[in-house]
């Protein structure tokens, strides 16, 4: 048996290739969009992709299967509760894959969506005991998947939560201990609460540390798998839906165009939204009025995603030479539309100096005074629910970053405004959201609420 892992750290996000080595049949699960990766492994082992499967519809990215299918001929399964635009295999509970000596079998295990399956893996027929299990976002490592996403239109959460039930205690936790648990997502994902960074795991293990999967009646298994769940990004129901329709294939060979400083101002005035992905660093010396800053060393797709939307014609500025880079992972999650990048952008923003602006940034001990004055000024506090709950600035609003697109109306005009979040990052994305929408004097805390906690409450040698 061939079995590999591919994980992608900027959506926590896991796929998977299996093959059996003497016939050289391979099936791919929970591909990405740019498949080229798998493709050349295939090729460098002498395999044939002949299946690709998705374990049900994902939310967080746009899945490859249509890419796949297209370059290899390979037919696209899912669930049997699927439905889709394009042809697909439906695969019922029990159903076996055989690759050669090396057979998958279906499991159906829906409550994070209806159509959600797991896949055992065997390395003979008539082994009894699974190498491993394809658990999807049914099972994590240390968590189970929120059955509560936009994935799962028409369904309750806790419908679904009912199902994610009897999919957990009942049928995978009743596989043996030894068996090897690959789940679709780590540490990071919005798709659960709490992910471990382990790529993998067993059943055994699961059930002696996992807190879902701890002896408890449904009702309480439900009650608390729904509890604490936090705002999922708004490009969520979007790829949802488009990992149902067939949808245009992932172009490799368009690439997007280099646009010099009045090429780039035309892409503006056109209605291209500037998404700046330089550090908060670089953006704060000096960037386009108006644009959003989405740093692209982190969880790029996934904020890009949160501040953005799917229809935006999209002018990049990314730190040189990685402009391919950032066009690849908007594509990830179907954001295609690229009006082009600035080319150089040391040499051009100075071209463009009429419209380059410093961004607000203050210290906590500027931050600490400035909350002492008679007018002082609003704080608006970014991070999770969990986050917050081990401290806060006193008198500050919580709004999640995923949620502020949605809230932006809740937010006090009438005094300036400075925004936090753990360390700096989210901070300088909502800080340059709220400006690209109108909100003058708006600056963001360096060095987050870590940098005021350490000066409220500093640690004393």
């Amino acid at each position: 048996m061939i079995f590999s892992q591919y994980y992608l750290d900027c959506l926590s996000q896991a796929s998977y290739l299996i093959a059996d080595e003497t016939t050289g049949q391979a099936v791919i699960v929970d591909p990405r969009r740019d498949v080229d990766e798998y493709l050349a492994d295939a090729t460098a082992r002498g395999l044939t992709v002949v299946g690709v499967i998705n374990t049900h519809f994902h939310a967080d990215f746009l899945a490859g299967h249509l890419e796949l299918a297209a370059r290899t001929g390979a037919w696209i399964g899912y669930g049997r509760r699927a439905e889709t635009e394009y042809p697909i295999r439906e695969l019922a509970d029990g159903e076996r894959i055989e690759l050669g000596d090396v057979v998958l079998r279906i499991m159906e295990t829906p409550g994070h969506t209806p159509e959600s399956i797991s896949i055992l893996v065997f390395e003979q027929p008539d082994d009894t005991v699974p190498y491993g299990v394809l658990t999807g976002d049914a099972l994590f490592i240390g968590d189970v998947g929120r059955p509560d996403l936009l994935a799962s239109v028409g369904v309750t959460a806790a419908e679904l939560g009912a199902m994610l039930y009897d999919s957990v205690h009942r049928k995978l936790l009743g596989l043996p201990d030894e068996t090897l648990v690959f789940p679709a997502h780590g540490a990071g994902s919005a798709c659960g609460k709490n992910l471990s960074t382990d790529r993998r795991s067993t059943i055994g293990r699961e059930r002696a540390t996992n807190y879902a999967c701890a002896p408890m009646d449904e009702r309480t298994f439900v009650a608390l798998v729904t509890a604490g769940q936090a705002a999922a990004p708004a490009y969520f129901g979007h790829d949802a839906t488009l990992n149902r329709r067939d949808r245009p294939l992932l172009d490799r060979t368009n690439a997007p165009a280099p646009l010099c400083p009045e090429g780039f101002k035309a892409a503006r005035a056109a209605g291209a939204v500037v998404l700046d992905a330089r550090s908060p660093e670089d953006f704060g010396a000096g960037h386009l009025r108006g644009a959003v800053n989405v740093p692209v060393d982190g969880r790029f797709a996934e904020q890009a995603g949160t501040v953005l939307t799917p229809d935006s014609s999209i002018a990049i500025i990314a730190p040189q030479d990685r402009e391919g880079e950032v066009v690849t992972r908007l594509a990830r999650i179907g954001f295609d539309r690229i009006a082009g990048y600035l080319r150089n952008p040391g040499n051009a923003l100075p071209a463009l100096a009429d419209e380059v602006v410093p961004a607000g940034r203050l210290t906590a001990d500027r931050l600490r005074a400035a909350l002492a004055d008679e007018r002082p000024p609003a704080v608006l506090d970014v991070r999770t629910c969990g986050e917050r709950e081990t401290g806060s600035i006193e008198g500050s609003l919580h709004i999640p970053l995923a949620e502020l697109p949605q809230r932006l109306g809740e937010i006090p005009a009438d005094r300036p405004l400075v925004v936090h979040c753990a360390g700096g990052h989210r901070s300088s994305i909502a800080a340059s959201l709220l400006r690209h929408h109108g909100r003058a004097d708006v600056s963001d805390l360096l060095g987050g609420y870590g940098a005021w906690q350490a000066l409220v409450h500093p640690v004393r040698a």
